[in-house]
C-alpha cells in the first residue's frame, strides 16, 4: 500500500472537476428531492441511460408529494426498461415517509435520511454533502477505484470493514465549503477518467502526479475484489396465452425477484409441449393451437443480479380466459402496464 497523503488531492482533483465536469440534469440545482432521484436511478445504470428516464421522472412527480401520491402502476411504467424495480418501490416509501413524518420536506440529518427506505450509506452521503453541504463521503464502486489505485491498496473493496474504513478517511478530508463539489469530483474523476471497463486516461488524470498505482504502472491490479459466486441458473418455460385480442397476465408473489410485479404465465423448468397442455388443461384452459415461439426457438435469456433465467417461450390461442389471469390488450400492455424486462424480452417476440 502507497503512503499518500490523501488531503494533497483535494485542490487539484476540485480546480479539474469545476473545468471539466459534465452538465447532467441533476446538476442543475442541489434540491435534495432531484438528488435523491438521480443517486437511485444511477445504481447499477449508466449516466446516458438514466437521462431520459429522469427527466421524464422529474416531469411526471415534481415534488416529493406527487410521487407520495402517486398510483404504482404509473410510477413502474415510467420506471420500465430501468430494471431492479425495487427501487422504484422504495422511492416510494421513502416518499411516503417523508411526506407523513418530515411535513413533506426532505430530511438534512445524515441519519434520519439513511434510516429512509431503500437508502443505504452511500446514498445518505451522496445527498447529504450535494444537497446539504455536509463532509459525508459517498463511497462506491468509482471512489474505490480512484482510492485504492491512488494508494495501492490490495484489500478487498467488498469487505465491510474496509469500505467504513475509507468512508472514515475521505470525511477527514471534505473541505468545508465544497464538500458537494468534493463528492461529485471523485464520481466524475471515477466515471470518465480512473474508468472501470477499459484503461484508464491517466495522461490526463489530475491526479497523476500522486497516484501510486499510475507511478508503478499497476492500475490494471486495483481494485482488488473477490470473485462472485457464479450465478444460479434457472430454466422457465413463459406463455402468450392469447385470447381474442386480449393478452394473459399475473401478479406476482411478494417474495423473490420481481415480487408483486406484472408477469407472463410461467412454470419452473423446460416443459415439454404435452406437460404445457396438461397445465393448461389444468387451468380449466381450452386451447386451440400451441407452439414454440418462431423467433425464439432457443431459450431467452435474463440475467439478474444471482440468477440467470433461461426462457423457453411458447405461444398459445385459448377458446376462453381462466380467472387466475388478467386478460388485457396488447395496447393496454404496451402503455399502461409495467412488464418486467425479462417478460418483455418473450412479449417482443411474440
Amino acid at each position: 500500500m502507497q503512503n499518500i497523503e490523501l488531503e494533497k488531492i483535494v485542490i487539484p482533483l476540485l480546480n479539474w472537476y469545476y473545468q471539466n465536469k459534465r452538465i447532467l440534469p441533476w446538476r442543475e440545482n442541489q434540491d435534495p428531492y432531484r438528488v435523491w432521484v438521480s443517486e437511485i436511478m444511477l445504481q447499477q445504470t449508466r449516466v446516458e441511460a438514466v437521462i431520459p428516464y429522469y427527466e421524464r421522472f422529474m416531469e411526471r412527480f415534481p415534488t416529493i408529494e406527487s410521487l407520495a401520491l402517486c398510483e404504482e402502476e404509473v410510477l413502474f411504467k415510467l420506471w420500465e426498461g430501468l430494471g431492479y424495480y425495487s427501487r422504484a418501490k422504495n422511492l416510494k416509501k421513502a416518499a411516503q415517509k417523508i411526506y407523513a413524518e418530515y411535513q413533506g420536506q426532505f430530511p438534512d440529518k445524515f441519519e434520519d435520511i439513511l434510516n429512509l427506505p431503500g437508502i443505504g450509506s452511500y446514498t445518505a452521503g451522496a445527498v447529504a454533502s450535494i444537497a446539504f453541504g455536509q463532509a459525508r463521503a459517498a463511497v462506491d464502486g468509482n471512489v474505490l477505484r480512484v482510492i485504492t489505485r491512488l494508494t495501492e491498496d490490495g484489500r478487498d473493496i467488498m469487505d465491510a470493514k474496509f469500505r467504513k474504513e475509507m468512508t472514515e478517511q475521505l470525511e477527514k478530508i471534505y473541505p468545508p465549503k465544497e464538500c458537494g463539489d468534493f463528492t461529485q469530483s471523485l464520481m466524475e474523476l471515477g466515471a470518465v477518467i480512473c474508468v472501470p471497463n477499459g484503461a484508464p486516461k491517466c495522461e490526463i488524470c489530475p491526479l497523476g502526479s500522486l497516484c501510486g498505482a499510475f507511478q508503478n504502472g499497476t492500475q490494471v491490479q486495483y481494485p482488488v475484489k473477490k470473485k462472485k459466486l457464479a450465478r444460479k441458473i434457472e430454466k422457465k418455460t413463459v406463455l402468450i396465452l392469447q385470447y381474442k385480442d386480449c393478452i394473459a397476465i399475473k401478479k406476482r408473489g411478494k417474495e423473490g425477484v420481481l415480487s408483486e410485479m406484472w408477469e407472463l404465465p410461467n412454470f419452473d423448468g423446460e416443459l415439454t409441449r404435452q406437460q404445457l397442455l396438461q397445465q393448461l388443461a389444468e387451468k380449466n384452459l381450452a386451447v386451440k393451437s400451441l407452439c414454440r415461439l418462431e423467433c425464439a426457438k432457443q431459450p431467452i435469456k435474463h440475467i439478474f443480479t444471482h440468477i440467470e433465467w433461461h426462457m423457453a417461450c411458447w405461444i398459445a390461442e385459448c377458446e376462453n380466459t381462466a380467472h387466475e389471469f388478467v386478460w388485457v390488450t396488447r395496447e393496454r400492455l404496451e402503455s399502461e402496464i409495467a412488464l418486467p424486462t425479462a417478460f418483455k424480452k418473450v412479449f417482443n417476440h411474440s
